[in-house]
């Protein structure tokens, strides 16, 4: 019964914290339709008005019907589809326009700048996106452990320094090493480091791309962020002009800021998720604090479960995992969770090695934290 009650009150704290987060994106959805209507509708309406006087002033002053310059605009449309342009442009399937294509679609990126016209292609797309998007996103789980790590590691350097410099007399070194001992890098600090890593990339690029193409630089830094993001709309597309100077080179450059920015916008999306779901851990223990007597919180006081609220200590800390307190929330001194957890370990190196020997994977990180221990390939029990 105490396991079961204990299931259940955790089961229960899971639900709500996914039901939290559901309507708040609803929330912002609805927030974000709002915003992007009064800025862009109007322009819609505008645009749709002139395209109307073009079109009667072409037809009146060439003399032709309106029904016979939509049919010739439908032609149009249905071979900008294969890459047909009034301007010319690079060749859409030779190999290098073959390969920027597959890695825009591994990526998730997909501009739609290129897309199958035959039936093979689309079959043969499905089975090949399949397989590559699968391995793209265990290559940003993978980068994103390693590039966590390596801050980690510097940070703790840092911190080590510092602490060499307060030292004083024979108490120096055993201080340290206390102080060491339960350290961890805040994720405030990993995120600023992933933000500004990711802002000069996006500004060297968007340098390059307003050069290049000849953009303006608000919309190159504009395409940074939905090429790097993986939101990738097509509006604006790089490197599909029909000749550059330096192309080659260009082509590589395009290629490696575009790789290096979505690895490092994947990353910064990832610690920024673990700033909100602690933000929903606090939402959800101010609610639960809120009501002296509520039958849920003295479940978590009969099962020795600390909340938010109630995790004020080091030790409460450990005990309740992710949880933090509010005061340390609010005075930004929140650390990575479990995630942080696992990376101190193997800053110390001290990393979890009982995984690793039984089935082949550590705790991990992104998609490995959700999940080791909970498929067939990756349990403990293998």
């Amino acid at each position: 019964l105490y396991s079961r009650g204990f299931q259940f009150v955790h089961l229960n704290e899971d639900n709500a914290r996914f039901g939290l987060l559901a309507a708040l994106i609803l929330l912002y959805l609805l927030c974000g339709a709002l915003v992007f209507s009064a800025l862009e509708r109007p322009s819609e309406l505008q645009a749709h008005q002139q395209w109307q006087e073009q079109l009667d002033n072409f037809t009146q002053q060439h003399r032709l019907s309106l029904h016979s310059l939509q049919v010739l605009l439908r032609q149009y449309e249905e071979a900008f589809v294969t890459g047909i342009r009034v301007d010319p442009l690079r060749p859409r399937w030779d190999f290098s326009g073959a390969f920027y294509f597959v890695g825009t679609v591994i990526s998730t990126i997909g501009f739609g700048m290129t897309t199958p016209a035959t039936v093979g292609g689309k079959v043969f797309l499905i089975f090949y996106g399949l397989i590559g998007c699968a391995a793209t996103i265990l290559f940003f789980n993978l980068f994103l452990e390693r590039i966590i790590t390596m801050l980690a590691y510097i940070m703790r350097w840092c911190h080590e320094r510092q602490l060499r410099r307060a030292g004083v007399g024979g108490v120096e070194a055993r201080g340290e090493d206390d102080s060491l001992e339960g350290w961890k890098p805040s994720v405030y600090y990993v995120m600023l480091i992933l933000g500004i890593a990711a802002l000069l990339i996006a500004c060297c690029a968007s340098a390059l791309y307003s050069t290049m193409e000849e953009w303006d630089y608000f919309d190159a830094l504009y395409f940074c962020f939905v090429a790097f993001s993986t939101i990738g709309f097509g509006d604006l597309v790089s490197s599909q002009r029909e000749s550059y100077k330096a192309q080659e080179a260009y082509r590589v450059g395009n290629c490696l800021f575009i790789l290096m920015g979505v690895c490092c916008i994947y990353s910064l999306f990832n610690v920024i998720s673990i700033i909100i779901k602690q933000t929903l851990n606090w939402i959800l223990g101010r609610l639960d604090c809120s009501r002296i007597q509520h039958p849920l919180k003295q479940r978590f006081t009969n099962a020795s479960v600390e909340t938010v609220c109630d995790s004020e200590t080091d030790a409460g800390r450990r005990l309740s995992g992710e949880m933090i307190s509010v005061n340390d929330f609010m005075a930004n001194k929140v650390s990575l969770a479990i995630l942080q957890k696992q990376l101190s370990e193997t800053a110390h190196g001290n990393p979890r090695q009982s995984h690793i020997r039984q089935n082949g994977f550590s705790g991990g990180v992104g998609a490995f934290a959700i999940m080791n221990n909970r498929l067939q390939e990756t349990s403990v029990d293998r």
